[in-house]
């Protein structure tokens, strides 16, 4: 697989200013600490048309039939967008919540409801549960101050809903006077890409994402040996890692595959991307389920995949799953033409 542009080509310029902002300018510091880097305007082809048969070669570890179930990644489909955005060079720290709900007041979820979330337990035993989870939940000893594993102030937070994440975008954007968001899913695989074609940002094979991902790996093997197979090569974190610890991408935006799963603001339907219009798709109008994108410090290579969409109810609160925002910025250059 070849990348679509060169990434000279994605460094836009801005009609509206003599010094143009290119790919990762670094933008102002959050009032709770989230960095946010400069992603411009552009084109590129969303989704992936492997053939079953050349996913099974190259990943041959899976089931076969894993490869059938993926034609929501499909087609393949051009898409522009049409504004830069400023995305959040990491996930969502644990630090940077505790201060948004302290200074706002705002009940995660997991705890206002009273269910609490999951986490990790050594003693649980899925095959006593009906859903046979990897992880114990839900339950309200597990929260995002408590996924089960050690965190500090600098690992992404867990455990948030996607209401949890619409909270803090909206109380950032009344304190800042600046629209903060979730991405929406086009807006995510295209800054997960950074100007790629191939499968990961890193490359095509699971083994170019060593140093640039915290995925499962024979560290996490150790509680799931029934797993060992699909596990990259220790990259030293059993569980999330602090964000920015790995290589960055292209666009300098740190965990893109890995850490964490993140939520994005679209509801998912498989048969959208036929329909999806080319300027800033926003998604179907309404669902089930909300997108999770990236894949998370628990996951399988061939799932953190760039193309790769997962998703969970509104409301799903879980080990494995965080966030990353959008801070909106004015307006910017037309998107570059996309190139054959």
């Amino acid at each position: 697989m070849k990348s679509c542009w060169p990434l000279a080509t994605l460094l836009l310029l801005c009609a509206c200013s003599t010094t143009p902002p290119v790919a990762g300018t670094p933008g102002k510091e959050s009032s709770i600490g989230m960095k946010f880097v400069r992603v411009p305007a552009g084109e590129f082809l969303m989704g992936n048309d492997e053939s079953p048969e050349t996913l099974a070669r190259d990943f041959p570890q899976y089931e076969a039939r894993r490869f059938t179930l993926l034609a929501d990644e499909a087609p393949v489909h051009r898409v522009r967008i049409t504004r830069d955005f400023e995305l959040g060079q990491h996930e969502v720290t644990v630090g940077q919540f505790r201060r948004f709900l302290e200074a706002s007041g705002y009940v995660p979820e997991s705890i206002a409801d009273g269910t609490g979330g999951y986490g990790f337990n050594r003693d649980y035993d899925p095959a006593t549960t009906p859903r046979g989870d990897a992880f114990e939940g839900r339950d309200p000893k597990y929260s995002w101050r408590n996924p089960g594993f050690a965190q500090d102030d600098n690992h992404p937070v867990t455990n948030v809903t996607w209401g949890d994440a619409q909270a803090l975008a909206k109380w950032l954007s009344e304190r800042e006077g600046r629209r903060y968001r979730l991405p929406t899913e086009a807006e995510w695989e295209y800054a997960c890409r950074a100007g790629t074609r191939t499968r990961f940002s890193s490359g095509d094979a699971p083994q170019s994402l060593n140093g640039f991902a915290n995925l499962f790996d024979t560290d996490t093997a150790r509680d799931w040996p029934k797993w060992t197979a699909f596990a990259q090569s220790a990259d030293g974190y059993a569980f999330t890692s602090p964000v920015g610890s790995f290589k960055p991408n292209a666009f300098g935006l740190y965990d893109m595959h890995g850490n964490v799963w993140e939520w994005v603001s679209d509801w998912h339907d498989d048969n959208y991307y036929a329909r999806s219009p080319v300027d800033d798709p926003q998604g179907p109008e309404s669902g089930d389920v909300r997108v999770r994108r990236g894949g998370s410090w628990h996951t399988w290579a061939f799932y953190t995949r760039s193309a790769y969409r997962n998703w969970n109810a509104p409301s799903t609160r879980y080990t494995l799953v965080g966030m990353r925002l959008v801070r909106e910025v004015g307006a910017s250059a037309p998107a570059a033409p996309l190139k054959p």
